[in-house]
């Protein structure tokens, strides 16, 4: 039937398991804190950047001058126009 714990077992087992919680605890905050690198999709920046390509590319304008137009690198263009196909895939 398992093993027989003494009350004193149990709170040492109690203390110890605080103890990690404490840890772990402290570990989620940093976590939490760190900054995210990396692509931010769909932030507010990446959207306002995504609704200037999309009045610029229904107008006419090449993606070379929505780049330029916007300060961004052509490879950006060319996401901002995949995730423009997609939507427009989706819609139909």
């Amino acid at each position: 039937m398992g093993k027989n714990l003494t009350l004193e077992d149990a709170l040492k087992r109690i203390e110890e398991l605080e103890k990690e919680n404490a840890e772990l605890r402290e570990e989620l905050e940093r976590y939490k804190n760190r900054k995210m690198s990396g692509r931010q999709k769909h932030n507010a920046k990446w959207m306002a950047i995504y609704n200037d390509f999309v009045v610029g590319y229904e107008s006419g304008m090449t993606l070379e001058e929505i780049a330029k137009r916007n300060n961004v690198s052509q490879r950006t263009i060319y996401r901002y126009k995949a995730y423009y196909d997609k939507i427009k895939e989706n819609e139909k």
